[in-house]
């Protein structure tokens, strides 16, 4: 009972802290220190300069240390080669077993045969030279067509009784002769139309004469082919005296 009052009697002592109110406290007190010592640091210049080393350090480790692209997976390796199996060289075949000895052959003489009995050599046949067909010669080009004969005109005919020409009288007293040849064309019914001098007499009046009496004359119409035919012929007039 004494012991209970002076429990009573004695002041009230406060309770401890929750933990987690005591975490909480730390935390907000740490955050305090950091927020101060960072406005302390920016104030003396200590923030910037460290920002200034640490910046460039780090940015030359990371180009440094890049990271370096992976290499390739290594190939799978090739499967080996199947060896190939070495033929066996194929078992000897047994020999076979020499064949027995023949006998040997017995000379025997035959008989000759006679010259009558021996059969006569055929004859060997003569070689048969081949036939070799002369060449035939192409046929001759057909002759040409002889041309069709040309009979002249006539002026000569009994028939006919051309007149010979007069002899001119001047001609006669100055003793003028010779031949006169004249061409003469003759048409189809016998009438000469053109007359020409080839080769004169020598005197006029007689060539004269001679073209006027021939250009009167009647003529056979020359032919060519037993066609009669328009064509000239040389008809001759001779002039001479009787003496």
């Amino acid at each position: 009972m004494t012991a209970l009052r002076a429990d009573a009697a004695s002041p009230s002592l406060p309770s401890p802290m929750p933990s987690h109110l005591q975490r909480r406290l730390s935390i907000v007190a740490a955050v305090v220190g950091l927020h101060v010592a960072g406005v302390w640091a920016l104030q003396s210049g200590l923030l910037r300069r460290a920002m200034e080393i640490v910046i460039p350090v780090q940015v030359m480790a990371d180009l440094i240390e890049a990271p370096q692209p992976e290499p390739p997976p290594p190939a799978p390796p090739a499967p080996p080669e199947p060896r190939q199996a070495t033929p066996k060289p194929p078992a000897p075949k047994p020999r076979p077993a020499p064949p027995p000895p023949k006998p040997l052959p017995v000379a025997t003489t035959s008989p000759e045969p006679s010259p009558m009995q021996a059969a006569p050599a055929e004859p060997t046949p003569a070689p048969v030279e081949p036939v070799v067909a002369a060449p035939v010669a192409p046929p001759a080009p057909p002759a040409p067509p002889a041309p069709p004969a040309v009979v002249e005109p006539i002026s000569n005919a009994d028939y006919l009784n051309n007149p010979k020409p007069a002899y001119p009288a001047m001609s006669r007293r100055l003793v003028e002769e010779g031949r006169v040849l004249l061409r003469v064309f003759i048409e189809t019914d016998g009438r000469p139309t053109r007359i020409n001098v080839l080769r004169s007499s020598g005197f006029e009046r007689l060539d004269r004469a001679a073209t006027e009496t021939v250009m009167q004359w009647r003529f056979v119409p020359g032919k060519r082919g037993g066609v009669p035919e328009a064509m000239w012929v040389n008809v001759p007039v001779d002039f001479k005296l009787n003496k």
